[in-house]
Protein backbone atom coordinates (compact mmCIF):
# COMPACT_ATOMS: atom_id res chain seq x y z
CA UNK A 1 0.00 0.00 0.00
CA UNK A 2 1.21 3.47 -0.85
CA UNK A 3 -0.27 6.30 1.14
CA UNK A 4 -0.18 10.09 1.16
CA UNK A 5 0.25 12.68 3.90
CA UNK A 6 -3.00 13.00 5.87
CA UNK A 7 -5.59 15.65 5.11
CA UNK A 8 -8.85 16.49 6.84
CA UNK A 9 -11.39 13.71 6.24
CA UNK A 10 -14.58 14.62 4.42
CA UNK A 11 -18.03 14.30 5.91
CA UNK A 12 -19.37 12.33 2.92
CA UNK A 13 -19.00 8.56 3.13
CA UNK A 14 -16.44 7.26 0.62
CA UNK A 15 -17.31 4.26 -1.55
CA UNK A 16 -16.96 0.98 0.32
CA UNK A 17 -17.18 2.32 3.87
CA UNK A 18 -20.30 3.33 5.78
CA UNK A 19 -19.11 5.26 8.89
CA UNK A 20 -22.34 4.65 10.82
CA UNK A 21 -22.25 0.88 10.27
CA UNK A 22 -18.56 0.84 11.14
CA UNK A 23 -19.19 2.74 14.38
CA UNK A 24 -22.03 0.42 15.35
CA UNK A 25 -19.75 -2.57 14.87
CA UNK A 26 -16.89 -0.99 16.82
CA UNK A 27 -19.25 0.00 19.66
CA UNK A 28 -20.36 -3.62 19.86
CA UNK A 29 -16.91 -5.23 19.61
CA UNK A 30 -14.75 -2.56 21.27
CA UNK A 31 -17.00 -0.53 23.61
CA UNK A 32 -15.53 2.85 24.48
CA UNK A 33 -13.06 2.91 21.60
CA UNK A 34 -14.97 5.49 19.56
CA UNK A 35 -15.88 8.80 21.21
CA UNK A 36 -18.32 10.18 18.63
CA UNK A 37 -19.63 10.03 15.05
CA UNK A 38 -17.10 8.77 12.53
CA UNK A 39 -16.05 10.41 9.29
CA UNK A 40 -13.84 8.80 6.69
CA UNK A 41 -11.81 9.45 3.56
CA UNK A 42 -10.28 7.11 1.04
CA UNK A 43 -6.47 7.28 1.06
CA UNK A 44 -5.32 7.42 -2.54
CA UNK A 45 -2.34 5.54 -3.89
CA UNK A 46 -3.02 1.90 -3.05
CA UNK A 47 -2.71 -0.65 -5.85
CA UNK A 48 -5.14 -3.26 -4.65
CA UNK A 49 -6.89 -3.25 -1.28
CA UNK A 50 -8.70 -0.06 -0.30
CA UNK A 51 -7.41 2.03 2.59
CA UNK A 52 -9.36 4.64 4.55
CA UNK A 53 -8.56 7.14 7.26
CA UNK A 54 -11.34 7.18 9.85
CA UNK A 55 -11.71 9.60 12.78
CA UNK A 56 -14.11 10.46 15.58
CA UNK A 57 -12.57 13.93 15.81
CA UNK A 58 -10.11 12.90 18.52
CA UNK A 59 -8.48 9.70 17.34
CA UNK A 60 -7.63 8.45 13.87
CA UNK A 61 -7.59 4.86 12.64
CA UNK A 62 -7.00 3.12 9.34
CA UNK A 63 -9.45 0.67 7.78
CA UNK A 64 -8.40 -1.82 5.09
CA UNK A 65 -10.84 -3.75 2.91
CA UNK A 66 -10.74 -5.51 -0.50
CA UNK A 67 -11.50 -3.61 -3.72
CA UNK A 68 -15.17 -3.11 -4.55
CA UNK A 69 -16.59 -6.06 -6.44
CA UNK A 70 -13.72 -8.44 -5.55
CA UNK A 71 -14.74 -9.72 -2.14
CA UNK A 72 -14.22 -13.44 -2.69
CA UNK A 73 -10.87 -13.08 -4.45
CA UNK A 74 -9.30 -11.01 -1.70
CA UNK A 75 -11.22 -11.81 1.48
CA UNK A 76 -8.40 -14.05 2.63
CA UNK A 77 -5.98 -11.14 2.31
CA UNK A 78 -7.64 -9.26 5.15
CA UNK A 79 -7.13 -12.15 7.53
CA UNK A 80 -3.54 -12.64 6.37
CA UNK A 81 -2.68 -8.95 6.68
CA UNK A 82 -4.22 -8.73 10.12
CA UNK A 83 -2.50 -11.92 11.21
CA UNK A 84 0.96 -10.77 10.13
CA UNK A 85 0.78 -7.33 11.75
CA UNK A 86 -0.68 -8.93 14.89
CA UNK A 87 2.24 -11.33 15.01
CA UNK A 88 4.85 -8.65 14.35
CA UNK A 89 3.47 -5.89 16.57
CA UNK A 90 5.06 -7.22 19.80
CA UNK A 91 8.46 -7.52 18.05
CA UNK A 92 10.99 -4.84 17.10
CA UNK A 93 9.46 -4.61 13.61
CA UNK A 94 7.50 -1.35 13.29
CA UNK A 95 3.91 -2.05 12.26
CA UNK A 96 0.65 -0.29 13.17
CA UNK A 97 -1.16 -1.65 16.21
CA UNK A 98 -3.91 -4.03 15.06
CA UNK A 99 -7.31 -3.06 16.51
CA UNK A 100 -9.97 -5.37 15.09
CA UNK A 101 -10.58 -7.90 12.32
CA UNK A 102 -14.10 -8.35 10.95
CA UNK A 103 -14.70 -11.32 8.66
CA UNK A 104 -18.46 -10.68 8.50
CA UNK A 105 -19.15 -9.12 5.11
CA UNK A 106 -22.57 -7.85 6.19
CA UNK A 107 -20.97 -4.92 8.05
CA UNK A 108 -19.17 -3.13 5.19
CA UNK A 109 -19.86 -5.50 2.31
CA UNK A 110 -16.60 -7.40 2.71
CA UNK A 111 -14.16 -8.48 5.40
CA UNK A 112 -12.04 -5.63 6.77
CA UNK A 113 -9.71 -4.74 9.59
CA UNK A 114 -8.94 -1.66 11.67
CA UNK A 115 -5.47 -0.61 12.76
CA UNK A 116 -3.71 2.31 14.37
CA UNK A 117 -3.10 5.45 12.28
CA UNK A 118 0.64 6.15 12.13
CA UNK A 119 2.04 9.57 11.25
CA UNK A 120 4.74 9.50 8.61
CA UNK A 121 5.66 10.07 4.99
CA UNK A 122 6.11 7.50 2.20
CA UNK A 123 8.83 8.65 -0.19
CA UNK A 124 8.11 7.45 -3.72
CA UNK A 125 10.62 9.29 -5.88
CA UNK A 126 14.06 10.87 -5.86
CA UNK A 127 12.35 14.25 -6.21
CA UNK A 128 10.40 13.69 -3.00
CA UNK A 129 13.57 12.65 -1.15
CA UNK A 130 15.69 15.56 -2.41
CA UNK A 131 14.42 18.14 0.14
CA UNK A 132 15.71 15.92 2.96
CA UNK A 133 19.28 16.55 1.81
CA UNK A 134 22.01 13.94 1.28
CA UNK A 135 22.56 13.10 4.95
CA UNK A 136 18.95 12.47 5.88
CA UNK A 137 18.32 10.59 2.61
CA UNK A 138 21.25 8.29 3.28
CA UNK A 139 20.09 7.64 6.84
CA UNK A 140 16.53 6.92 5.70
CA UNK A 141 17.61 4.32 3.13
CA UNK A 142 20.06 2.64 5.50
CA UNK A 143 17.31 2.56 8.12
CA UNK A 144 15.16 0.80 5.53
CA UNK A 145 17.86 -1.86 5.21
CA UNK A 146 18.26 -2.22 8.98
CA UNK A 147 14.50 -2.60 9.43
CA UNK A 148 14.45 -5.34 6.79
CA UNK A 149 17.12 -7.16 8.81
CA UNK A 150 14.87 -6.86 11.89
CA UNK A 151 11.94 -8.33 9.96
CA UNK A 152 14.00 -11.26 8.74
CA UNK A 153 15.28 -11.89 12.28
CA UNK A 154 11.78 -12.60 13.63
CA UNK A 155 11.20 -16.24 14.51
CA UNK A 156 7.91 -17.08 12.74
CA UNK A 157 6.88 -19.63 15.36
CA UNK A 158 7.44 -17.19 18.24
CA UNK A 159 5.34 -14.61 16.40
CA UNK A 160 2.53 -17.11 15.84
CA UNK A 161 3.25 -17.16 12.11
CA UNK A 162 4.34 -20.75 11.63
CA UNK A 163 2.20 -22.16 8.84
CA UNK A 164 1.86 -18.65 7.33
CA UNK A 165 3.37 -19.94 4.09
CA UNK A 166 5.05 -22.91 2.40
CA UNK A 167 8.79 -22.21 2.37
CA UNK A 168 9.71 -25.48 0.64
CA UNK A 169 10.12 -24.88 -3.09
CA UNK A 170 9.40 -21.17 -2.61
CA UNK A 171 11.58 -19.88 -5.46
CA UNK A 172 10.36 -22.49 -7.93
CA UNK A 173 6.73 -21.60 -7.17
CA UNK A 174 7.43 -17.88 -7.45
CA UNK A 175 9.06 -18.36 -10.85
CA UNK A 176 6.16 -20.49 -12.07
CA UNK A 177 3.62 -18.02 -10.72
CA UNK A 178 5.11 -15.05 -12.52
CA UNK A 179 5.59 -17.09 -15.68
CA UNK A 180 1.86 -17.82 -15.67
CA UNK A 181 1.15 -14.13 -15.06
CA UNK A 182 3.25 -13.32 -18.12
CA UNK A 183 1.38 -15.86 -20.27
CA UNK A 184 -1.93 -14.32 -19.18
CA UNK A 185 -0.82 -10.91 -20.48
CA UNK A 186 0.86 -11.90 -23.75
CA UNK A 187 -0.34 -9.84 -26.68
CA UNK A 188 2.95 -8.79 -28.31
CA UNK A 189 6.53 -9.88 -28.81
CA UNK A 190 8.82 -9.14 -25.86
CA UNK A 191 12.36 -10.03 -26.94
CA UNK A 192 14.43 -11.48 -24.11
CA UNK A 193 11.70 -12.14 -21.56
CA UNK A 194 11.47 -15.88 -22.18
CA UNK A 195 15.26 -16.07 -22.11
CA UNK A 196 15.28 -14.24 -18.78
CA UNK A 197 12.63 -16.56 -17.34
CA UNK A 198 14.50 -19.67 -18.53
CA UNK A 199 17.88 -18.45 -17.27
CA UNK A 200 16.40 -17.70 -13.86
CA UNK A 201 15.08 -21.27 -13.74
CA UNK A 202 18.43 -22.76 -14.70
CA UNK A 203 20.37 -20.69 -12.14
CA UNK A 204 17.98 -21.16 -9.20
CA UNK A 205 19.96 -20.60 -5.96
CA UNK A 206 19.66 -22.55 -2.73
CA UNK A 207 17.46 -20.59 -0.33
CA UNK A 208 18.59 -19.72 3.18
CA UNK A 209 16.40 -20.57 6.18
CA UNK A 210 12.88 -19.17 5.63
CA UNK A 211 11.67 -16.00 7.30
CA UNK A 212 8.68 -13.71 7.18
CA UNK A 213 8.88 -12.08 3.74
CA UNK A 214 7.17 -8.76 3.05
CA UNK A 215 6.98 -9.27 -0.71
CA UNK A 216 6.97 -5.60 -1.77
CA UNK A 217 9.56 -3.97 0.46
CA UNK A 218 10.58 -0.44 -0.62
CA UNK A 219 10.61 3.15 0.58
CA UNK A 220 7.07 4.02 -0.44
CA UNK A 221 5.69 1.10 1.54
CA UNK A 222 7.05 2.45 4.82
CA UNK A 223 6.23 5.59 6.78
CA UNK A 224 9.18 7.75 7.80
CA UNK A 225 8.82 10.42 10.47
CA UNK A 226 9.93 11.92 13.72
CA UNK A 227 13.02 14.03 14.41
CA UNK A 228 15.30 11.11 13.55
CA UNK A 229 13.57 10.21 10.26
CA UNK A 230 12.99 6.72 11.62
CA UNK A 231 10.75 4.13 10.03
CA UNK A 232 7.50 4.45 11.95
CA UNK A 233 5.62 1.63 10.22
CA UNK A 234 5.90 -0.91 7.42
CA UNK A 235 2.71 -0.99 5.36
CA UNK A 236 1.16 -3.10 2.58
CA UNK A 237 1.47 -6.70 3.75
CA UNK A 238 -0.70 -8.09 0.92
CA UNK A 239 2.13 -10.22 -0.50
CA UNK A 240 3.65 -11.32 2.79
CA UNK A 241 4.38 -14.98 3.43
CA UNK A 242 7.06 -17.33 4.76
CA UNK A 243 9.83 -17.78 2.22
CA UNK A 244 13.25 -16.76 1.00
CA UNK A 245 14.30 -13.47 2.68
CA UNK A 246 16.66 -12.58 -0.16
CA UNK A 247 13.68 -11.94 -2.44
CA UNK A 248 13.01 -8.85 -0.31
CA UNK A 249 16.65 -7.80 -0.63
CA UNK A 250 16.65 -8.29 -4.40
CA UNK A 251 13.58 -6.08 -4.77
CA UNK A 252 15.17 -3.43 -2.56
CA UNK A 253 18.31 -3.49 -4.72
CA UNK A 254 16.22 -3.18 -7.87
CA UNK A 255 14.43 -0.12 -6.50
CA UNK A 256 17.84 1.31 -5.51
CA UNK A 257 19.08 1.16 -9.13
CA UNK A 258 19.08 4.26 -11.33
CA UNK A 259 16.79 3.85 -14.33
CA UNK A 260 17.88 7.02 -16.16
CA UNK A 261 14.46 7.40 -17.73
CA UNK A 262 13.46 11.09 -17.70
CA UNK A 263 9.73 11.74 -17.19
CA UNK A 264 9.06 8.04 -16.70
CA UNK A 265 5.78 7.08 -14.97
CA UNK A 266 7.84 4.48 -13.08
CA UNK A 267 10.80 5.68 -11.05
CA UNK A 268 13.18 4.65 -8.32
CA UNK A 269 14.64 6.72 -5.50
CA UNK A 270 18.25 6.01 -6.48
CA UNK A 271 18.95 9.40 -8.07
CA UNK A 272 18.33 11.32 -4.83
CA UNK A 273 21.50 13.00 -3.51
CA UNK A 274 22.97 10.90 -0.70
CA UNK A 275 21.18 7.69 -1.70
CA UNK A 276 23.45 4.72 -0.85
CA UNK A 277 24.69 2.60 -3.75
CA UNK A 278 23.29 -0.87 -4.30
CA UNK A 279 26.64 -2.35 -3.24
CA UNK A 280 26.38 -0.50 0.08
CA UNK A 281 22.79 -1.64 0.56
CA UNK A 282 23.79 -5.28 0.02
CA UNK A 283 26.88 -4.99 2.25
CA UNK A 284 24.81 -3.38 5.03
CA UNK A 285 22.25 -6.19 4.90
CA UNK A 286 24.91 -8.90 4.78
CA UNK A 287 26.84 -7.48 7.76
CA UNK A 288 23.75 -7.05 9.92
CA UNK A 289 21.99 -10.30 9.00
CA UNK A 290 24.96 -12.63 8.66
CA UNK A 291 23.40 -14.16 5.53
CA UNK A 292 25.31 -15.21 2.44
CA UNK A 293 24.34 -12.69 -0.25
CA UNK A 294 26.63 -13.98 -2.99
CA UNK A 295 23.60 -14.84 -5.16
CA UNK A 296 22.00 -11.40 -4.81
CA UNK A 297 22.33 -10.91 -8.58
CA UNK A 298 19.79 -13.73 -9.10
CA UNK A 299 17.30 -12.21 -6.67
CA UNK A 300 17.71 -8.78 -8.26
CA UNK A 301 17.27 -10.20 -11.76
CA UNK A 302 14.13 -11.97 -10.53
CA UNK A 303 12.84 -8.63 -9.21
CA UNK A 304 13.39 -7.06 -12.66
CA UNK A 305 11.52 -9.98 -14.24
CA UNK A 306 8.63 -9.74 -11.79
CA UNK A 307 8.25 -6.00 -12.35
CA UNK A 308 8.44 -6.48 -16.12
CA UNK A 309 5.54 -8.94 -15.87
CA UNK A 310 3.54 -6.58 -13.65
CA UNK A 311 4.11 -3.67 -16.05
CA UNK A 312 3.19 -5.82 -19.05
CA UNK A 313 -0.06 -6.73 -17.29
CA UNK A 314 -0.82 -3.04 -16.78
CA UNK A 315 0.03 -2.35 -20.44
CA UNK A 316 -2.20 -5.22 -21.57
CA UNK A 317 -5.15 -3.92 -19.56
CA UNK A 318 -4.50 -0.45 -21.00
CA UNK A 319 -4.69 -1.80 -24.57
CA UNK A 320 -8.06 -3.35 -23.69
CA UNK A 321 -9.32 -0.02 -22.37
CA UNK A 322 -9.53 -1.35 -18.81
CA UNK A 323 -7.04 1.10 -17.31
CA UNK A 324 -7.22 4.86 -17.69
CA UNK A 325 -5.20 7.73 -16.25
CA UNK A 326 -2.02 9.71 -16.75
CA UNK A 327 1.10 7.71 -17.60
CA UNK A 328 -0.54 4.39 -18.45
CA UNK A 329 0.04 4.98 -22.16
CA UNK A 330 3.81 4.86 -21.55
CA UNK A 331 3.98 1.79 -19.32
CA UNK A 332 4.42 -0.53 -22.29
CA UNK A 333 7.66 1.10 -23.41
CA UNK A 334 9.23 0.45 -20.01
CA UNK A 335 8.84 -3.33 -20.14
CA UNK A 336 11.81 -3.91 -22.50
CA UNK A 337 13.95 -1.74 -20.19
CA UNK A 338 13.18 -3.96 -17.22
CA UNK A 339 13.87 -7.09 -19.29
CA UNK A 340 17.29 -5.74 -20.33
CA UNK A 341 18.14 -4.87 -16.73
CA UNK A 342 17.17 -8.39 -15.67
CA UNK A 343 19.32 -10.07 -18.32
CA UNK A 344 22.29 -7.80 -17.63
CA UNK A 345 22.04 -8.34 -13.87
CA UNK A 346 21.89 -12.12 -14.26
CA UNK A 347 24.84 -12.18 -16.65
CA UNK A 348 26.96 -10.06 -14.30
CA UNK A 349 26.54 -12.68 -11.61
Amino acid sequence: MSTVPPTEPTAAAPPGLDPERLRAHLDQERPGLVAGPLSARLIEGGRSNLTYEVTDGKTRWVVRRPPLGHVLATAHDMTREFRVISGLHPTRVPVPEPILLCEDDTVLGSPFYVMEFVEGTPYRTAQELAPLGPGRTRDAVLSLVDTLVELHAVDPASAGLDGFGRPEGFLERQLRRWGKQLDASRNRELPGIDELHAELGRALPDSPAPTVVHGDYRLDNVLIGGPDDSIRAILDWEMSTLGDPLTDLGLLVMYGTKLDLPDSPISTTAAAPGHPSTDEIVARYAAASGRDVSAVHWYTAFAWFKLAVILEGIHYRYTLGQTVGAGFDRIGELVPVFIRHGLTTLQKG
